[in-house]
Order: structure tokens, then sequence, then C-alpha cells
């Protein structure tokens, strides 16, 4: 299993309707991508974040799925303008030692065929983890 996390603390001119829109938007992801198992977005206690969202999924071509699914762009295009600092993680019970590159591969993957996904991940104030593998966009 993968545990997929981001952590994520907004702008602060983003808007209570803003906000919502963005955390529905998340939510959503977790009731409607098939590969999603389970899933937890709320705040964020105990650190420098103000949100957060778990996603569960089984294995890499689910997160794959994930990845690329409408409803996981759709809160890229409403969530992210309002972030100002991003963090992704993933925890797996997977050995494969070579998972993390393998989860990375996937995010560039998907970075490097949407120029519009890439402008935005650019855009934020901050963004670690393991969904950033390096710099977007400067190639």
């Amino acid at each position: 299993m993968i545990y997929h996390g981001n952590r994520l603390t907004l702008r602060k001119d983003a808007s209570p309707e803003q906000i919502e829109e963005a955390l529905e938007s998340l939510r959503n992801q977790g009731r409607v991508i098939p590969s999603v198992k389970s899933f937890v977005v709320g705040r964020d206690f105990g650190g420098e974040y103000e949100w957060g969202a778990t996603f569960v999924i089984e294995d890499l071509d689910g997160y794959w799925e994930y990845l690329i699914h409408p409803a996981h762009r759709n809160t890229d295009r409403v969530g992210l303008p309002l972030v100002d600092k991003f963090a992704s993680f993933d925890i797996t019970d997977d050995e494969d030692p070579e998972m993390g590159a393998k989860i990375a591969a996937l995010h560039q993957k998907r970075y490097d065929s949407d120029p519009e996904l890439t402008k935005l991940v650019s855009d934020l104030g901050e963004y670690t983890g393991s969904a950033a593998p390096g710099q977007h966009g400067d190639k």
C-alpha cells in the first residue's frame, strides 16, 4: 500500500469560498478515483501547515490512475493557485528499494505531459517532497 500525503498552507488572500472549493475537490478525489481505497482531508495540526490530505492507494498502477484522473486535475486547477507552501510525501510498506524513484518518475511523467500543470507547480512559493523531484518547468 502507498499512503500519499499532501500538506499545505494557503495564500492569505484566498477567500473562504475558494478554500472550500479546493477542499471539496480534494474530498471528491477520494470519493471518485477508483484506485483510492480510503482518504482523509482536513486540518493539519502539529506542524507548519494548515491543511492536509492523505490518499491510500494499493500500487503504482493505482497511483498513476490517481495522478491522471480528471478529479485530481480539477484539484490542481482550483487548488494550486491558492497554495503558498506545499509538501508531499509517500509512505509505503512495499519493500522495493526503488519505490521512491518510481513514484518520483510517475510525477515527473505527469509534469512532462502537462505544461499547464507544470506552470501551476512552478508558481508555488515552496514545493517539497516526493511529488517534487526537481524544479518543474526549468528544462
